[in-house]
């Protein structure tokens, strides 16, 4: 294990929370140029992510800071996101809307923040009591289709805004936007669904924690 704070991985690490504001402001611009480069980075994050991941195990470069910034990382991409989203589709215009939801329901921030201060207040606890939990498999396949609902509206936005602004249509577009918009619609579902299940599995996993035995 590298002792040194300024490793690669802390570095790529440190950027992608460098982004985050980026990804924000980007996210909730009106143009499509603005938008798009929000799709761009927020997939350069995401790739990032995976890549520093890799780089700390497979050169020995894992560091204390770098488990303290990489959830970190993650959590301000998640507000950089779902903020915006949450604004935009609740401006009352129709290109803001998102395919099958509409606008953003409240609850739906609720569960996806509520989830994360929870867990991370429980890792607190349990870390006091001298146990540390690591991310679970529940919890990587919540992240992951977070993610992917995050990059398919990201995307959705400005591919939204140029077909409006140039007249496309036709049959190729009509199918385009219907799968592009189902999966936009899919995706969320699961996160959310997959959300509740990775509280309550990282909750029963560490049950012993608040002191319930089988």
């Amino acid at each position: 294990m590298s002792g040194s704070r300024f490793t690669l991985p802390n570095i790529i690490t440190v950027a992608r929370i460098a982004a985050c504001p980026v990804i924000f402001v980007l996210a909730i611009a009106p143009g499509i140029g603005a938008r798009t480069w929000a799709f761009v980075l927020f997939v350069v994050a995401g790739l990032s992510d995976v890549w520093d991941g890799w780089l700390a195990r497979r050169y020995d470069m894992i560091t204390d800071t770098g488990k303290l910034l990489d959830p970190i990382a993650d959590k301000l991409l998640l507000v950089a996101t779902f903020v915006p989203f949450y604004v935009v589709s609740n401006r009352g215009t129709e290109e803001g809307l998102i395919p099958w939801w509409g606008a953003m329901p409240m609850w739906v921030m609720v569960v996806i923040f509520g989830r994360e201060l929870f867990i991370t207040l429980f890792r607190s606890y349990a870390v006091r009591r001298g146990v540390v939990i690591p991310a679970g498999k529940s919890g990587k396949r919540k992240a992951l289709f977070q993610a992917l609902f995050v990059g398919g509206l990201l995307l959705w936005y400005p591919l939204r805004m140029t077909a409006q602004a140039r007249g496309w249509g036709g049959p190729a577009w009509g199918f385009w936007a219907q799968f592009h918009g189902a999966w936009i619609g899919v995706m969320l579902a699961l996160a959310v669904v997959l959300t509740v299940y990775s509280m309550l599995d990282y909750l029963w996993s560490y049950r012993a924690v608040v002191g319930i035995r089988n």
